[in-house]
């Protein structure tokens, strides 16, 4: 159960912060190489690679070498399980338990 645990907060780790988020809003238009994202971001590389190691521990994001340079998407697997986990735990019980006052 802890490895689940774990896992599930890496998911909303990945999320919670603006930079990761951008970076999902580059890759929504595809495949892009880490040069293309540290142009559109603005940030040291290093910070890229801090970035990308959260995202792609998450399973949200997956990453491909390609001779010197590596490129990243969105993993489709990784996000419907983001999705599923969201919906999971935000979905209220179906029988309310009232409390009776005396």
């Amino acid at each position: 159960m802890k490895s689940n645990l774990e896992q599930n907060a890496k998911v909303f780790k990945a999320f919670c912060d603006e930079n990761r988020l951008m970076i999902l809003e580059l890759l929504q238009s595809g495949e892009k190489c880490a040069c293309e994202l540290l142009d559109g971001l603005h940030i040291s590389q290093s910070t890229l690679s801090h970035h990308m190691k959260v995202l792609c521990d998450s399973g949200v994001v997956r990453g491909r070498k390609e001779g010197k340079w590596t490129y990243y998407s969105i993993s489709i697997e990784g996000s419907t399980y983001a999705k599923q986990l969201l919906e999971k735990l935000t979905v209220l019980d179906a029988i309310e338990k009232t409390s009776e006052c005396k």
